[in-house]
């Protein structure tokens, strides 16, 4: 494999899914049932914004770090408050030097009772994640492929949890992958609640994605994105995409004061959207 986060990590993309991240499960926090996340495709868990790949790419600097040094605004600062307090909580020193990645994330926001299942196959990201991870007994690191987890790993023993799916789309294959996979988990583990990232290039692979979603009557599929840009084949990254079955009920009305202020600090020319691709009446 290739791919390495490294690169990316903390980019606006990353913010994006985070932020959400963290907001649907402060709504899992809410109840005293316990809650398992499973993590598809962990990564290394925390990453160092000073290290050779991320000074190199430079990327974080248009993302978490906008954000950080971003004026306050309270009813955002409100919503960011547990995504900002997991960043905050490896930077001790109010310096931006560490990113966590979403098992990390997840980890800062699980209560005793509640289960964290990373999967990681890349061997130097797995050593990694483990050694981040190490010493948690709520959390547990699979070196397996995420795609092979999410059969495996669901229904969980909880009737609450969340799923994330965020591979490293390195082939084009992974958006036909996205939505086979998601319909095998959703039927056995149809309580659960399932995040899916996905990047926008153009517009086509996306819409694609969508409307397969769209037709596995599936009850509630609620789409999020921040777009930095005019979609094209040669763009590279420009847009960040979410997907969210089975959303709590509190997560649109959150996202409509979210995104367009995250997308505001990255450019002032990102258009956002929020909308249903399946929805009961």
């Amino acid at each position: 494999m290739n791919y390495r986060h490294a690169f990316h990590a903390g980019n606006f993309a990353d913010v994006h899914k985070h932020a959400v991240l963290a907001r649907i499960l402060e709504h899992l926090r809410l109840k005293p049932a316990a809650f398992r996340v499973i993590d598809s495709h962990a990564g290394a868990g925390r990453y160092d914004l000073l290290g050779p790949e991320a000074s190199r790419s430079g990327e974080w600097r248009d993302g978490i770090a906008r954000l950080w040094n971003a004026p306050p605004q309270k009813e955002l600062q409100a919503l960011l408050a547990p995504y900002l307090g997991a960043v905050a909580a490896l930077n001790p020193g109010g310096d931006l030097r560490a990113y966590p990645g979403s098992p990390l994330l997840a980890q800062a926001l699980l209560r005793r009772q509640d289960r964290l299942i990373a999967c990681e196959l890349e061997p130097r990201s797995a050593g990694s994640l483990k050694a981040a991870l190490r010493g948690d007994r709520r959390a547990k690191v699979l070196t397996i492929d995420g795609w092979t987890a999410l059969g495996a790993a669901v229904p969980t023993k909880e009737r609450r949890g969340l799923v994330l799916i965020d591979p490293p789309f390195e082939d084009a294959a992974d958006f036909m992958r996205l939505s086979a996979a998601l319909a095998t988990a959703q039927r056995k583990w149809p309580t659960g609640i399932y995040m899916l990232w996905y990047p926008i290039k153009d517009r086509a692979a996306a819409d694609a994605l969508a409307r397969r979603l769209a037709r596995l009557a599936v009850p509630k599929i609620l789409r999020c994105e921040i777009l930095l840009g005019r979609p094209r084949a040669d763009a590279g990254l420009i847009g960040s995409g979410l997907i969210v079955i089975n959303p709590p009920f509190t997560l649109e009305g959150e996202l409509r004061t979210l995104l367009p202020a995250l997308g505001h600090i990255f450019s002032p020319t990102a258009v956002t959207r929020i909308d249903w691709l399946a929805k009961e009446t």
